[in-house]
């Protein structure tokens, strides 16, 4: 089995990359000549998939022309949050709502993804598909992560999460649609959700190796910014 279409949030206000992010979305700023927007549909892109859901709320116009003048060759769907932003958990309701599809690759652009990332996202859609789970968060150890500041989400065991400070959300999951039927309200963030799981000892992880590069705030974007 394999998965179809990708949701990426693009919806929310990047305050820490104030005041860059004044005037241009987060999904829109650049590292390495590429916006992270970019960056991340490329991936997607190697992945197989066809069919791309963005959300969209502050800034909405740039990225809808952004992705009109890119004129990239997949299907990418622009679902606007509405009168007021949904954060993470209402932005992919609303976004499943607009498919027919059962699962989802979803997508932070904040992580600087790479083709070093294929392989493990390979992996983990076919231990998703294997074990016939609802859920996986793509993890990496904190040791690995390139802002030392950064705090761990989860503890990881036999693909369990668990909660704990040693492992850090890089941004990549699958969820199927039936996590959400039930809620009913309109904003409200993932955690809830995964908070809910790991009570039942249900939320399942995978593992990176990779050396995790995500902008964080204005310090750690600058701090790329040399590094690359």
């Amino acid at each position: 089995m394999k998965i179809n279409t990708a949701l990426i949030l693009c919806a929310g206000f990047g305050k820490r990359l104030n005041p860059i992010t004044l005037k241009t979305p987060k999904p829109l700023i650049e590292l390495n000549h590429i916006t992270l927007l970019e960056n991340t549909i490329n991936l997607i892109k190697e992945l197989g998939i066809s069919e791309i859901k963005l959300n969209t709320f502050y800034l909405k116009d740039q990225i809808k022309n952004f992705i009109e003048q890119k004129n990239f060759d997949l299907k990418i769907e622009i679902i606007e949050d509405g009168n007021e932003i949904l954060d993470t958990g209402g932005g992919i309701l609303n976004m499943s709502n607009s498919s027919k599809e059962g699962d989802f690759f979803i997508f932070n652009p904040d992580t600087l993804w790479s083709a070093k990332y294929l392989n493990c996202i390979k992996e983990m859609e076919n231990f998703y598909f294997s074990k016939k789970i609802q859920n996986i968060l793509m993890v990496v150890n904190k040791d690995l992560s390139f802002d030392k500041e950064l705090k761990g989400d989860f503890n990881l065991e036999k693909n369990l999460l668990s909660k704990g400070n040693q492992y850090i959300y890089t941004g990549c999951q699958i969820l199927n649609r039936n996590l959400l039927k039930n809620i009913n309200k309109k904003i409200f963030s993932i955690n809830e959700v995964w908070n809910e799981l790991v009570a039942k000892n249900n939320l399942f992880g995978f593992e990176s190796t990779n050396k995790f590069k995500h902008v964080t705030d204005l310090d750690i974007y600058n701090k790329l910014l040399k590094s690359n």
